[in-house]
């Protein structure tokens, strides 16, 4: 039997789908400005820095460069209409509750450390009813820091009651694979979410296509 161990989630492209309602938003802000929308399938990709960074990207798109105070209205006008339709589309991923359960009946805390602001997770998480099922749900302005930095990571596992050498990083992006790194953590990556580098050539110690391997892959990572 191993000990309890945290498994520490990302949130977009990792326990939730979360594209649909993410881009829709970004489309209703490009045409608030009189630029075409961005396409699904290429915007999935731009997804995971946060509000202001998946904007600069659609902007970018198009060829589009704007003042630092017109980004701060565009974003505002973002998180505005997106915490209004935050969960319209937007699905956890097959497989995931059955993961959860398991994680859950074996004894092991689970928390969610991601680059989206905290209010806006907890609202996301509340609406799917999958807020009851983490021990703490932190985001980028919990403690002021960001993913890739350890800030976050070491601050999510001790808020949600566990110890950092007994706990998993789950994600899709570099700053999952890069947090994991820098808190001296294994990370398993997940190979359905949004990136711009492949999940798979950031060499995370473990890599899922689905989440019913979820267990089986944190559960290789455990040390009794």
């Amino acid at each position: 039997m191993t000990s309890a161990h945290t498994i520490v989630f990302d949130l977009d492209g990792t326990l939730v789908d979360t594209a649909p309602d993410l881009i829709t938003a970004l489309n209703y802000v490009l045409d608030r400005e009189g630029l075409p929308p961005v396409p699904m399938a290429s915007a999935r990709n731009m997804i995971g820095a946060g509000a202001r960074k998946l904007i600069e990207r659609g902007l970018e798109a198009e060829g589009r460069a704007v003042t630092p105070a017109d980004m701060d209205r565009m974003t505002a006008d973002f998180i505005a209409y997106y915490a209004d339709h935050i969960a319209v589309e937007s699905r956890p991923f097959e497989g995931l509750e059955a993961a959860l359960d398991h994680f859950s009946e074996q004894g092991h805390r689970l928390a969610v450390c991601t680059n989206k602001l905290e209010w806006l997770s907890k609202r996301l998480l509340d609406q799917l009813d999958l807020s009851r099922r983490f021990a703490a749900i932190c985001g980028a302005d919990t403690f002021g820091v960001q993913k890739p930095d350890p800030t976050i990571f070491r601050e999510t596992v001790a808020r949600a009651g566990g110890a950092v050498k007994a706990s998993i990083m789950v994600g899709d992006a570099g700053t999952d694979v890069g947090v994991a790194r820098r808190a001296g953590v294994p990370v398993i990556g997940v190979s359905f979410g949004y990136t711009d580098v492949p999940i798979a050539e950031l060499k995370p110690d473990r890599l899922i296509h689905h989440m019913r391997d979820l267990p089986a892959a944190a559960s290789s990572l455990m040390s009794p």
